[in-house]
């Protein structure tokens, strides 16, 4: 009697190529809509722009459809033959910009995680592009932030001097939403502050652990924000898995634009834990996903309460995403954005009421239709906070395409 052993296929990755998660927006150029890819986790520099008829190929790419199978659905779509030298093309190109999976991107990504952890501190990545990479400059561009129209008034505010448990800011550009980061920090600014802020950021390029925290300081033009040491030894002995995908933060903007307002309004040494996290509301059903978060945020729970300190949980991510390039079949309109401005606000008001999995389940019975991105973030501070009250303090959109794709964004505070 023999005995087969069944085991899975590997698949000819030049055959069945795997796209790995990039970002895309619809473009004009002319009368000609465009799709531009591009790569939100920084392991690629790289941009390609590819006519309506290329982005359906590379939709494909996902190791389950082989060339021969992508041509034939091309042949149903469009209604003519797609030449395999073409493809065979397309598909060097979109490796040789590591845009596909397989060993020359894992061979990319093993030497930027090396290069990474020989740093002696996180860059500001996003100095020169998103704000002011000079100091005076950076401080004045500030400035502008809380005096503007749009931002926060010279009123003191109603919670002055209580003790700031934590917030909910923008992970928006800073030229667009600085304003909306003012209201937040205008609280912190003038409440009483604690030593030690515990950031958790929207990693936008997904994580396969689901949370990921880095040991090094983040630099600035305004100097260099030190991580919390003793909480960072701890939190590492205690969940060391959660530290392997350390690399996502040197790309990733939403923790680096909280530092210079924090160096602004915080007056008086300070350190921090740099956090990245990504899940959604609707993979908190999964047994496994749940299992890997209730372990993580237990145990930076027990972490922080080991340390004695006092800390502020701050939470940075956004809301609704809307149109083209998130996946819509049209572009918003008025009426659309303002039924999703209330859905935000109804939402939020779980938030406020420091109900995380009131929170979760509200994007649930939505089928998270919206695509809320600053989730994890989000319901993380609501599971680690010990605070009475939440607040939202402002609410504002973005713009981000000439299709008028839409991002949704708040500050809020909580004492």
């Amino acid at each position: 009697m023999i005995d087969v052993m069944t085991a899975d296929v590997v698949k000819d990755s030049t055959q069945y190529p795997v796209l790995r998660n990039l970002q895309f927006s619809p473009i004009k150029e002319g009368d000609d809509q465009l799709i531009v890819l591009w790569d939100p986790s920084g392991l690629s520099n790289e941009k390609l722009v590819l006519p309506l008829n290329f982005f359906f190929i590379v939709q494909h790419f996902d190791g389950e459809h082989s060339l021969r199978e992508i041509g034939a659905l091309y042949l149903k779509r469009f209604g003519e033959f797609l030449l395999p030298d073409k493809v065979e093309h397309l598909v060097v190109d979109l490796d040789r910009k590591l845009f596909l999976e397989g060993p020359r991107a894992e061979t990319a990504r093993q030497q930027a995680q090396i290069d990474y952890r020989q740093r002696p501190s996180r860059p500001a990545v996003f100095a020169g592009r998103s704000y002011e990479a000079d100091g005076a400059k950076l401080r004045k561009q500030l400035d502008g932030f809380f005096t503007s129209g749009e931002g926060p008034d010279f009123k003191p505010s109603e919670h002055r001097g209580q003790l700031i448990k934590g917030l909910v800011t923008p992970t928006y550009d800073l030229k667009h939403a600085g304003p909306v980061y003012a209201w937040g920090y205008k609280e912190l600014q003038e409440c009483r502050q604690p030593d030690v802020y515990i950031l958790i950021g929207t990693a936008h390029a997904g994580l396969e652990n689901l949370f990921a925290v880095t040991d090094k300081d983040f630099e600035t033009a305004l100097g260099v924000v030190p991580v919390n040491r003793p909480i960072m030894n701890r939190l590492k002995a205690a969940a060391p898995e959660f530290f392997e995908e350390d690399i996502a933060h040197l790309s990733e903007h939403a923790i680096e634009f909280q530092m210079p307002f924090l160096q602004t309004v915080i007056g008086k040494p300070f350190t921090i834990v740099p956090i990245l996290s990504s899940f959604s509301a609707l993979s908190l059903n999964d047994p496994t996903v749940r299992s890997s978060v209730d372990r993580f945020l237990c145990a930076l729970r027990a972490t922080i309460d080991a340390s004695g300190e006092s800390v502020c949980v701050i939470a940075a991510g956004e809301l609704a995403h809307l149109g083209l390039r998130y996946g819509d079949s049209a572009p918003p309109t008025d009426f659309s954005f303002h039924r999703s401005m209330q859905r935000d606000l109804e939402m939020l008001k779980q938030v406020e009421e420091l109900r995380p999995e009131g929170f979760a389940q509200y994007i649930q019975k939505e089928s998270d239709q919206r695509r809320i991105s600053g989730f994890s973030p989000i319901y993380s501070l609501l599971r680690l906070i010990q605070a009475e009250k939440g607040q939202v303090l402002r609410y504002d959109r973005g713009i981000t395409d000439q299709y008028n794709s839409t991002v949704t964004y708040a500050s809020m505070a909580f004492f």
